[in-house]
């Protein structure tokens, strides 16, 4: 037997506006049909002022404690993955700390854009595992409107504000057939900055700068290592693609998840879809996915899946959890 981070819980939030593709078509240069064509977004969700990276990854982990059962005073670890903070310090966790009334815990921010939640759940995965902690809250948020150019028609319309959580719980299992996370594998390459990146910052402009990306190109690079990194990762795992129920991948483009689909092998009626709701919601759109399968019953304890994703960086990775 063997100290496993188990899933017990999983949770969402998102603001209260929701936009459709044809009131974007009257601020910008688009319309549903080029939107829906190249993307599969139908709708994103805006953050009002009010709205924030922190209070959404609060009601997001909220909803997670819920599901779980359990007590926030519980909570001994808190991993936020973002791009979007409220503040350049302090992270954003200890916020979210704050609002759930967590007493004395290690709280931190972890910065991988849209692979975010990944780089949040291997950590946190890793602190549990050495026994450092029992109980953990992983969320990924995210208000990706506040960095958007809204006179880019080829940027705004792909992204859209959200959290996503899951309450980690330290258990005993079997290495192969217990619940919990079972491998993970996660990647990096700075050469490709110049393709998906913001053009500002505290140490270079001084200023929160603005989303630019270079769709081509990252769309073929997505593809070929998000499929690498599934395999890779259930080989980590002793596992075959023919054995995953589900996979839950980061909703950045339906054309890339079904291309990566097909990569695979794999059935697309076992990849979890909502882009066309959320759309990209970077750091967020895993544990959204997740929390919106299990919710309405398709994701069930006992499944294998497969979580993915790819974002700036590059960064991209996978991991493997018996549900």
């Amino acid at each position: 037997m063997t100290i496993r981070s188990v899933i017990i819980g999983t949770g969402s939030a998102l603001p209260a506006r929701r936009v459709s593709n044809a009131e974007l078509a009257e601020q910008v240069d688009t319309t549903d049909e080029w939107i829906v064509e190249r993307t599969g977004i139908r709708f994103r969700h805006i953050a009002a002022p009010h709205e924030t990276t922190a209070t959404l990854a609060t009601d997001a982990a909220r909803a997670a404690l819920a599901k779980a059962g359990v007590e926030a005073g519980s909570i001994d670890l808190i991993v936020l993955a973002t791009a979007t903070p409220d503040q350049t310090f302090p992270a954003s966790a200890t916020k979210v700390q704050a609002a759930l009334e967590v007493g004395d815990c290690v709280a931190f921010d972890v910065a991988a854009v849209c692979s975010g939640f990944l780089y949040a759940l291997q950590v946190a995965d890793s602190m549990i595992r050495a026994g450092a902690h029992r109980r953990a809250l992983v969320i990924g948020a995210e208000t990706f409107s506040r960095i958007l150019d809204w006179e880019d028609r080829t940027t705004c319309v792909l992204f859209g504000d959200g959290a996503g959580a899951v309450v980690l719980d330290a258990q005993e299992g079997d290495q192969v057939s217990g619940r919990g996370i079972l491998a993970t594998r996660l990647h990096a390459d700075g050469r490709h900055n110049d393709l998906l990146y913001v053009d500002g910052g505290p140490s270079t402009t001084g200023t929160v700068g603005k989303l630019r990306m270079k769709g081509r190109e990252v769309f073929r690079h997505a593809v070929v290592n998000l499929a690498a990194v599934m395999e890779e990762s259930l080989a980590a795992a002793g596992l075959e693609s023919a054995e995953v129920d589900w996979v839950v991948p980061h909703q950045a483009n339906a054309r890339i998840l079904d291309a990566t689909a097909r990569k695979l092998g794999l059935d697309p009626g076992k990849v979890i879809v909502t882009v066309d709701q959320h759309a990209n919601t970077s750091a967020a759109s895993v544990p959204l996915a997740l929390d919106a399968a299990v919710a309405d019953g398709r994701i069930k304890q006992g499944d294998l899946i497969v979580l993915e994703a790819m974002g700036g960086g590059f960064t991209w990775g996978a991991a493997v959890v018996r549900f």
